[in-house]
């Protein structure tokens, strides 16, 4: 789809049909900005023109279909919409290869790819995710396009299936090199915040990784605690509704359960490279966030004769109510028991772009025993005749296996 060449914008999103930059364009739309989406993916752009979300996220449809109606937002695969608009926001990311290390040249390439759609002045904002360091690597590509454009750094820092809360009561991060960078940021985000905090870049870049590491680390934690008190026969869940209640400083400790999805495995790689991979905290949360998996299945074994049992999984994303598999250990999960079990079906009410997915019924009548991959609310109420290993406790039977 192209726009009508005389469409100007407030913002344009580059990145903006997907799970960060569509929430975002829609929550500044209905705050009265007149709001622009590029993005590659023609499928997605269609589905935004057409008031449908390309992915859930709650109470995300009710303002799409307000802003589109109103013609506040406007979704397009013309990359001639980034020079019509006063702020560009940028929603790509660092990706980490397959040997854990970033590539900090990555958003810098992709800004120079596009560099012929930039204006002078215009405000680049990154919003993914970024290598320390990459805010000033774009701010030196600008340069060297020759274009007056300022860069600011605003990380994001939503849960996803919460965006449509939390950007509006959520503080927002700020940090440019410049005060009129710094100026025009926050006035962005006071569209949807009163709440702004004001860093240098390098400092909300290590923020930013700081965060997911936290929690990453934090899920690793119970993890590991879980393994242990599994190890000894007892239910990990039991103690830890025990230690928490009415214990303030322990209300914190997270239950067990796949650590996963898009971004806190890769930023914890990405903080360990930028300390030139001296992160033993870090390593070791990854060794047991992405361990749990076969730990499970090792529980499984000493208990069952796999080779002849058909093992259901439910719910294949890499979070409860949630249809994003990105990075998903349900995953994981299927590829080691394909190699210990007789056969292994799956389900998920949710994701729709994996052909071998069952119905949850199918999969049910099939199995000769369940693992809950995905606490989707829908097993709420399962009732099964099988063995259900459930490390979430999603069924209130606790966890031990």
């Amino acid at each position: 789809m192209s726009v009508d060449g005389a469409d100007t914008f407030d913002v344009v999103i580059i990145g903006g049909c997907g799970h960060v930059g569509l929430p975002l364009g829609i929550a500044l739309a209905d705050r009265g900005a007149r709001v622009g989406l590029y993005d590659i993916n023609a499928a997605s752009v269609k589905l935004v023109n057409d008031a449908t979300m390309p992915f859930r996220e709650a109470g995300a449809e009710a303002p799409l279909a307000r802003v589109t109606a109103d013609g506040r937002l406007v979704a397009s695969t013309d990359p001639a919409v980034i020079g019509r608009a006063d702020i560009v926001v940028v929603v790509v990311g660092t990706p980490v290869d397959e040997y854990l290390s970033p590539d900090p040249q990555a958003i810098p390439r992709a800004i120079r790819d596009i560099g012929d759609r930039f204006a002078d002045g215009q405000l680049i904002v990154l919003r993914s995710t970024v290598y320390p360091g990459v805010t000033q690597l774009v701010e030196r590509a600008v340069r060297e396009l020759g274009v007056d454009v300022e860069v600011a750094f605003c990380p994001e820092r939503i849960a996803e299936g919460r965006a449509m809360v939390e950007l509006f009561e959520l503080p927002q991060i700020v940090a440019a090199r410049t005060q009129s960078a710094r100026d025009r940021a926050e006035a962005l985000f006071r569209r949807l915040t009163d709440s702004i905090v004001h860093l240098e870049p390098e400092e909300a870049e290590l923020a930013k990784l700081f965060t997911n590491t936290w929690r990453y680390i934090k899920f690793a934690t119970a993890n590991q605690f879980y393994m242990i008190a599994n190890n000894a026969g007892l239910d990990f869940e039991k103690i830890r509704a025990a230690l928490s209640f009415g214990y303030p400083r322990a209300t914190d400790l997270p239950g067990p359960g796949f650590a996963a999805g898009p971004c806190l495995f890769k930023d914890t790689m990405q903080l360990a490279a930028f300390n030139n991979n001296n992160f033993a905290l870090g390593h070791a949360a990854m060794l047991v966030n992405e361990g749990l998996p076969l730990y499970l299945v090792d529980r499984l074994e000493s208990r069952f004769d796999l080779s002849t049992m058909t093992v259901g999984i439910l719910g294949m994303a890499f979070k409860a109510d949630s249809d994003d598999i990105r990075s998903s250990l349900s995953y994981k999960l299927r590829r080691v028991l394909r190699v210990k079990a007789r056969d292994v079906l799956c389900t998920d009410p949710y994701v729709t772009d994996d052909a071998n997915l069952l119905p949850l019924e199918e999969v049910v009548r099939r199995s000769d025993l369940l693992v809950i991959g995905a606490p989707h609310r829908d097993y709420e109420g399962l009732d099964v005749k099988v063995p259900i290993v459930d490390v979430w406790n999603l069924l209130g039977g606790g966890v031990l296996v």
